[in-house]
């Protein structure tokens, strides 16, 4: 007998429909099995697998049973929990307790997993208190992995992080779950201090560490755990990968990106063969400053997709190449692969940056019409970003009132920096008073807009946007960069630092490189970049203390000449210093590539990849 039960459970496992089942259900009958549990149990399990509603064909099986054992009522409480009846769970639940059946650790699990599908964790705390009255599940490390599972799934950290330390065994699962979810929370502190107290890491952990760090903007920190990853000889699958290399771009250093790719070749990831690690790599490289290198690898690349082409039409586009942008898009219509969401957002964008109105113009009207693609948001975002950039301000207001859906942030805060660079105070008081309400802690959009003021002499208005800022406890995100050193060690400056051990050189470099520009080339600094009212002795101070020129006097001290200088920045670049980056390219020879919130300029013989369109 247990031998045709074996079979049977067998035969149910292999249905791929409910014809089949019935079928097999039609020879359990034939064979008087139609009162075994554990034979039923399977069937109905592959019933709700197959979406069967439990009311149905699942909820007639369990009703001619006539002693339903732990299993099935089980699997009927399972089934519901899965099509999202939570409710006829519970009751299931309740029935078979009445019923004098004891609930296994697949009854709770099943519950748990119901609880944090639909967020309720009162009734999870509900069944967390039944496992303690039924007796014998406190111990149970099936039952507590999907107990801390719901707490952490519903919200609640606290009470995962309770359930974790009086569990009487953890096993992987149990470790990786809450790091995983303290990542996800931003705590990478608690994160790190509990993978450290893990006894056995395995590459699940260590890969949930780089992603974590990753996902909180800690490149440096997730490269720190990936080589404490390699030194420990531990596996690399390609989410590991994927995390560092996006961590190489978060950083833009060139030095790990050329050795990530070392490792991505010598781990059998090869980019061209790996369509996704291909893709990343074109991406990394693009943000590291490299979009020739970036284009080597995707014209290695054996096979492509959507995605490929999508990061290296918008590698071209934060370069500002826009034309090779445009041609790489018509490529891949030519290779029949059908652009998404992604791809018009990187070549709108491309446009964006150098002005292409009419070309944006004809590329969002055709993206719905012959691609199918509804424009959203974003493309709206770019479509503004292109009007206002080129001085068309009442056109993307127009754009903007003519939306389909209610414009967010982003819409407006491209308005309300396109006002910025062709100074104008009232559309940017319209904008910003939308960003106000639409994102009101958003501190850049108060900045913006009293730089605005700043710039037109509007003080008593600067005056009010702080007051603003001042009542809602806002403060204004300090400015940095930094630039990899030739050993790889990343130096960072903030406005006005001389914490570095070579402040005084870089100092004296600066002087310098300033007094040269003065005499050569006739530059002033400019004045309209500081939005502070005071004197203009203290405005040349503070301009020449801004985080980009101490990197870039570092980069001249420190690197040989004729090498290129490569700089990141966390927020714009502003007017003075972009004019003195074209001026140092010039009469240096050097060639200074700065990255900055919105785009990469390439400095070279005085003049900026960029234009002056930025």
């Amino acid at each position: 007998m247990k031998q045709l039960q074996s079979d049977f459970i067998f035969l149910l496992h292999r249905c791929t429909g409910v014809e089949q089942i019935k079928q097999v259900h039609a020879q359990l009958l034939h064979k008087g099995l139609d009162q075994c549990c554990y034979v039923l149990a399977k069937l109905v399990r592959m019933l709700s697998k197959l979406g069967v509603p439990m009311d149905a064909y699942p909820r007639l099986v369990f009703d001619q049973v006539r002693s339903p054992n732990p299993f099935l009522w089980t699997a009927m409480i399972r089934g519901y929990s899965l099509q999202g009846y939570l409710s006829q769970s519970v009751g299931f639940y309740g029935c078979m307790r009445r019923a004098g059946a004891r609930p296994l650790s697949f009854t709770f699990s099943a519950l748990f997993k119901a609880c944090s599908a639909v967020s309720d964790v009162g009734l999870g705390r509900q069944m967390h208190a039944q496992t303690i009255l039924v007796g014998g599940f406190v111990s149970d490390l099936y039952v507590g992995n999907t107990l801390m599972d719901m707490y952490v799934k519903c919200g609640f950290l606290g009470c995962a992080r309770k359930m974790f330390d009086e569990m009487p065994e953890r096993d992987v699962v149990s470790w990786t779950e809450l790091i995983v979810a303290y990542a996800k929370s931003g705590d990478m502190g608690s994160a790190e201090d509990l993978f450290r107290e893990f006894p056995i890491k395995d590459k699940v952990a260590w890969t949930a560490m780089v992603t974590g760090y990753v996902q909180n903007a800690l490149a440096r920190e997730a490269l720190e755990v990936f080589e404490r990853m390699q030194n420990a000889d531990m596996e690399m699958d390609e989410v590991t990968l994927l995390g560092v290399i996006s961590a190489c771009a978060q950083l833009g250093a060139s030095r790990y990106a050329d050795s990530v790719l070392v490792v991505a070749e010598t781990s059998g990831f090869e980019p061209c063969g790996n369509v996704l690690v291909g893709s990343a790599l074109v991406d990394m490289y693009s943000k590291c400053g490299s979009v020739d290198i970036a284009f080597k690898v995707f014209e290695k690349m054996k096979k492509k997709n959507v995605y490929s082409y999508s990061s290296m039409i918008g590698g071209f586009a934060m370069h500002g190449r826009a034309h090779a942008a445009i041609e790489l898009f018509h490529d891949m219509l030519k290779s029949e692969i059908i652009p998404n969401h992604v791809t018009f957002v990187g070549v709108l964008t491309a446009c964006s940056h150098v002005g292409l109105v009419e070309q944006g113009r004809q590329l969002f009207a055709a993206m719905e019409k012959h691609y199918g693609v509804t424009p959203s948001l974003e493309h709206y975002t770019c479509m503004v970003d292109l009007l206002g950039r080129a001085g068309r301000l009442e056109e993307a207001l127009k754009v903007i009132e003519t939306m389909p859906m209610e414009p967010h942030g982003g819409v407006w805060g491209a308005l309300l920096g396109a006002c910025r660079r062709h100074s104008n105070p009232s559309i940017a008081q319209l904008a910003a008073n939308h960003l106000f309400e639409l994102e009101p802690n958003t501190i850049g959009n108060y900045m913006l807009l009293s730089n605005i003021y700043a710039s037109a002499g509007m003080w008593d208005e600067v005056l009010n946007v702080r007051k603003l800022m001042r009542e809602r406890g806002l403060k204004k995100n300090p400015g940095y960069s930094w630039i990899e050193a030739e050993n790889g060690e990343i130096h960072q400056f903030s406005s006005g630092d001389t914490m570095h051990p070579m402040s005084t050189e870089m100092k004296q470099a600066l002087e310098d490189l300033l007094n040269r520009l003065k005499a050569q080339l006739g530059y002033l600094p400019n004045l309209e970049s500081v939005v502070y009212d005071l004197n203009d002795e203290e405005k040349k101070r503070l301009l020449m203390t801004h985080s980009e020129k101490l990197a870039l006097a570092y980069g001249l001290i420190n690197t040989d000449a004729g090498c290129t200088i490569k700089i990141m920045k966390n927020l714009r670049i502003c007017e003075d210093c972009h004019a003195v980056m074209c001026g140092a390219s010039q009469i240096t020879g050097r060639e200074i590539i700065v990255r900055d919130n919105m785009r990469f300029h390439h400095f070279h013989e005085g003049t900026c990849s960029c234009g002056n369109f930025w």
